[in-house]
């Protein structure tokens, strides 16, 4: 995969660890320039000294993604400095607290909603043109598999991945015959990282696999290209 995607732009969304960390740094030893999103600047700038030494490229754009209008100026930011963007990994998310549908506390459904659906909706309006100006542009959403099969105590989260996944479908039905854009749905299965110790407090890190197998895989989607609609979980 060495240099696939030299001369190729690359935004990818929670970069600061995890699968997002993973997967930036999986795509800068591809070729790409990676632009590094996410709310913490010093795990940023980790991730890019990772990215730095390897002999890869970086930038990174802290910013909060429920505030919308940083989403705006991001995207006039890197359109100032790009003309296309050929790789768009909407990674970025939040679980929120594991209840039952009836005590589900309605401010933090509202956070869970603004960052995994409002936020994703932002970003895809944003970069839009810039999609449309590279020649196959992949656009690669990070969902779970509780978006499309309901479990007890993870309605808001599943939820919330259901219409992201709605949403991601939609636009790329919208493109997929008008441009060079395919959007792709990843489940990226049982992976450690924080978000699932969180769901998980009594497992073994060990038992499942590391952020960067996801992280590959997503690299390689984003090498070798998939067909419109593409959806696939990583084992």
């Amino acid at each position: 995969m060495a240099k696939a995607l030299e001369n190729q732009l690359a935004l990818v969304t929670g970069a600061s660890r995890g699968i997002g960390a993973a997967t930036a740094i999986a795509l800068a030893a591809a070729g790409a320039h990676v632009v590094l999103t996410a709310r913490t600047a010093k795990d940023l700038e980790a991730v890019e000294e990772t990215i730095f030494d390897a002999g890869g490229s970086a930038t990174i754009a802290p910013l909060d993604m429920t505030q919308t209008d940083s989403i705006a100026r991001l995207a006039s930011a890197v359109g100032e400095r790009w003309q296309a963007l050929d790789v768009l990994v909407l990674n970025a998310g939040m679980l929120g607290t594991l209840a039952a549908v009836p005590a589900i506390d309605p401010k933090e459904f509202a956070q869970v909603l603004t960052l995994n659906v409002s936020a994703q909706v932002a970003m895809i309006q944003a970069f839009d043109a810039m999609l449309r100006k590279a020649p196959a542009a992949k656009v690669i959403g990070v969902t779970s598999s509780v978006g499309r099969n309901p479990r007890a105590y993870w309605g808001a989260y599943g939820a919330s991945k259901a219409a992201f996944e709605t949403l991601i479908g939609a636009y790329g039905d919208e493109t997929s015959e008008i441009s060079g854009i395919r959007t792709a749905i990843l489940d990226p299965g049982a992976t450690r990282t924080k978000m699932r110790a969180r769901a998980y407090p009594g497992e073994a890190p060990e038992s499942v696999k590391p952020p960067e197998v996801v992280a590959e895989r997503i690299a390689a989607l984003a090498i070798a290209g998939f067909p419109a609609g593409h959806r696939e979980r990583v084992g």
